[in-house]
Order: C-alpha cells, then sequence, then structure tokens
C-alpha cells in the first residue's frame, strides 16, 4: 500500500478559532504557519495551495483568529496563526491572542512542525526570536521560510540564507531547516511542500514501514 498524496491545490477552509477549545478534534496531523503581519504569511500559503485561502490585507494584524484547511487527506491540516508584532491593536487584544496562540502551541498534540515566514530583507525580530525558542524548548520542528526574496538579486538572497543559517547553528539543530521563499515568483514553493509532506505524512511513512 503507497502513502497518501497530499496534492495542496485542493485545500480548503475549514473552520476558525478564537481559543484552543473551537479548535477542531485533536487528532491527524497538521503544520502552523506563523509570522508577524508583514511577513507575508498569506501570500505564502496561497502560493502553496494555489488558491485564495488565506486573507491578505493592506491593514496588518486583521487576522485575529486560528484558522484550519483541510488537504484532501484525511486530518491532515494547514493552520494559519494570528501575525503579530506589527499590528496596531489595543494591548488587551494582543495579549488575548497571545494567550490563546501560547495555548495552542504547548497543548496541540496533533501539532507537527511549525513554518515561520521572516522577511528576508530583515534582521529576526522579538517575534521571531521568541517562536525559534519556543520550538527549540519544545522540540518542535521549525521551518524558516525567508520570504520575499524576489526583493533582493539571487546573491543576495542567498548570502542572506546562509547567514541566517549560520547564526543559528543549522548544521547542530536537528530540527530546524532555512529556505528562501518567493511567492510572487513561486521560488521555493516545491521544497516548502517536500518540507511539509515529510512532517505531515511521518506517521503514515512509519506504519507503512513497519508493514514492510
Amino acid at each position: 500500500m503507497s502513502l497518501p498524496q497530499i496534492h495542496y491545490h485542493l485545500t480548503r477552509f475549514n473552520t476558525s478559532a478564537s481559543k484552543l477549545s473551537q479548535c477542531p478534534d485533536d487528532i491527524g496531523a497538521e503544520v502552523a504557519f506563523a509570522g508577524r503581519s508583514n511577513a507575508g504569511k498569506s501570500s505564502a500559503i496561497n502560493t502553496l495551495t494555489n488558491a485564495k485561502l488565506a486573507r491578505t490585507s493592506k491593514t496588518p494584524g486583521r487576522t485575529q483568529l486560528i484558522n484550519f484547511f483541510d488537504t484532501n487527506v484525511e486530518g491532515v491540516r494547514i493552520v494559519d496563526l494570528p501575525g503579530y508584532g506589527y499590528a496596531k491593536v489595543p494591548i488587551a487584544m494582543k495579549e488575548h491572542w497571545q494567550k490563546h496562540l501560547n495555548d495552542y502551541l504547548k497543548n496541540r498534540d496533533c501539532l507537527r512542525g511549525v513554518v515561520l515566514m521572516v522577511d528576508i530583507r530583515h534582521p529576526l525580530k522579538e517575534f521571531d526570536q521568541m517562536m525559534i525558542e519556543w520550538c527549540q524548548e519544545a522540540e518542535m520542528p521549525l521551518h524558516i521560510l525567508l520570504t520575499k526574496a524576489d526583493k533582493l538579486n539571487r546573491g543576495a538572497a542567498q548570502n542572506a540564507t546562509l547567514k541566517l543559517k549560520k547564526d543559528l547553528d543549522v548544521k547542530n539543530t536537528p530540527l530546524l531547516s532555512i529556505q528562501s521563499f518567493s511567492a510572487l515568483k513561486g521560488t521555493g514553493v516545491d521544497q516548502l511542500r517536500d518540507q511539509l509532506n515529510t512532517w505531515l505524512l511521518e506517521e503514515e511513512s512509519k506504519e507503512e514501514s513497519k508493514k514492510n
């Protein structure tokens, strides 16, 4: 029996949740996309799925809910987490978001990995550092997507990627990977899909290995 194949263009919206209790049943496998509000998270999800699933807005921070999308494989989901760090919203609302984001990250058993969007033109921000540290402490696989690579020439984009890999010591950090990405040109989308497949189909792969 062969492994199921995820056809990302068949991904469809499931539901939105403002807190952990509203999330879909904690079974199956899901990957969460996180990033500051202006890091190109929605564009990355839409490019991955070749659909306008995630809302893009000229007003950063409008995504205040955890949004769940079902792939064509039963129980396999993509999750769009609220954007942080740039939104001009009341402190109380930010604290509300942060509490429920923390609840989700700490208590969601079916979470297989986090994709963190970082603008390739800028150094890591406080939110980025926080997410990296959290994933390391939780031993959660983390894939950093250096977005907007089309804003730099090829050499500069490669240098920025190599520098961050060196700064974060990727060679000696097994659960961390980094790539450049451009939603505008589709650069790196195949590499992203391969990474997601590795995470999302891990359990099926283990079961298949046992049978053989």
